[in-house]
């Protein structure tokens, strides 16, 4: 379903020590965090995953990366769990596998908003170029770079991809994709959100100047407070895991969050404790010690 009402607020109320709270949930981002540097989910982590759903602790994979491109999760992790998807612009199933993927939630990026977002980023920063994600769609404009692993569906200035009488028009707005050449990441992401202000939510998980920008509130932490909030899970049961600035919302939000060791600085500041890197499996040693203490 869509889901276009007012949010949870991300933000933290540690009445109870986090730690002194069993948790019953594992909020994981995917890329530079749970996957390796090869994109590959090692042995150690899956086995620690299925440790943790058999000890009755539910996984989420919490991720910019759109739905299409979570096979390589349910490869690994036998066609289990949830993820939230498009740094929280849908939530979808895995069970059933790769390629049968199902949309449980939608938080879609209104179209006059995209638009504005269009005009206002390009405005503050010109030379930006995007791309479009839908929920079954990936558009670009001619000079955005190849970046990503698909063709996309069509080649034209954003205001056209985005009109009402657009190929896929019909289709849910997840996220615009933005891009710079020359300006640096972190400056680039300044500059949007001054822009943008509360029309759209702006953030970033690549180490080049590339953006991703939501609906207005939509986040990893909002979406994820949904879907505690359903479970009646509180925040304080919650063990998150990060690498990079999309992720701080929900360390912040998180009873237990651990920043990895390859983290962005905002991200080490964000989390409540450190762990190894992802080529280290710094989630599954986590996930390890937790569960020893459980015991």
């Amino acid at each position: 379903m869509r889901e276009n009402g007012p949010v949870t607020s991300a933000t933290r109320q540690p009445e109870t020590p986090a730690a002194a709270v069993p948790p019953r949930l594992i909020a994981t981002d995917l890329d530079g965090t749970l996957l390796r540097d090869d994109k590959t989910v090692s042995p150690r982590t899956v086995a620690a995953l299925a440790a943790a759903e058999e000890a009755g602790i539910e996984v989420f994979f919490v991720t910019g990366r759109p739905a299409r491109w979570m096979d390589v999760v349910s490869d690994h992790v036998h066609g289990h769990g949830l993820a939230i998807c498009g740094n929280g612009a849908a939530v979808v199933d895995l069970h059933g596998g790769p390629g049968a993927h199902r949309f449980v939630k939608v938080r879609e990026l209104a179209r006059e908003n995209a638009l504005d977002a269009v005009r206002l980023v390009r405005e503050a920063a010109p030379g930006t170029v995007y791309a479009i994600e839908q929920t079954y769609g990936f558009y670009q404009e001619p000079a955005y770079p190849k970046l990503h692993m698909e063709i996309p569906d069509t080649l034209a200035p954003a205001e056209k991809l985005l009109a009402p009488d657009a190929l896929g028009a019909d289709e849910p707005v997840l996220k615009i994709l933005a891009f710079h050449a020359e300006l640096d990441p972190d400056v680039f992401l300044n500059v949007a959100r001054l822009a943008l202000g509360d029309h759209a939510n702006v953030t970033r998980s690549s180490p080049s100047a590339l953006l991703e920008i939501s609906g207005p509130g939509v986040s990893k932490a909002s979406t994820l407070a949904l879907c505690c909030a359903e479970r009646g899970i509180a925040p304080e049961e919650v063990v998150a895991f990060g690498d990079m600035p999309n992720d701080v919302e929900m360390l912040t939000w998180a009873g237990q969050s651990y920043a990895m060791g390859n983290a962005h600085p905002d991200v080490l500041a964000a989390a409540s404790g450190r762990t190894v890197d992802n080529n280290e499996d710094g989630v599954a040693v986590v996930i390890e010690r937790m569960l020893a203490e459980r015991q």
